[in-house]
């Protein structure tokens, strides 16, 4: 799979430019074919730089762990 935080510079390159989500939809889809971001995600990504948050790093998601393990149950 094609480098997810690649696509996300593109993302903000796009977006900076003034693109829309739908023609860097298009554009990432073109470079990166079937390894692309879905479409929801490029949303989701342009959405994040809207609201002026223009990190790249994915968010911290609270809930459950994505493991179960931890040192105390080792």
């Amino acid at each position: 799979m094609a480098d997810l935080k690649e696509q996300c510079v593109f993302i903000k390159f796009y977006f900076l430019l003034g693109k829309t989500a739908a023609e860097t939809d298009t554009m990432l889809r073109e470079a990166f074919k079937e390894e692309a971001l879905s479409q929801a995600r490029v949303y989701e990504w342009f959405s994040r730089f809207k609201r002026g948050d223009m990190s790249l790093e994915d968010q911290s998601r609270s809930g459950c762990p994505s493991t179960g393990r931890t040192d105390e149950n080792i």
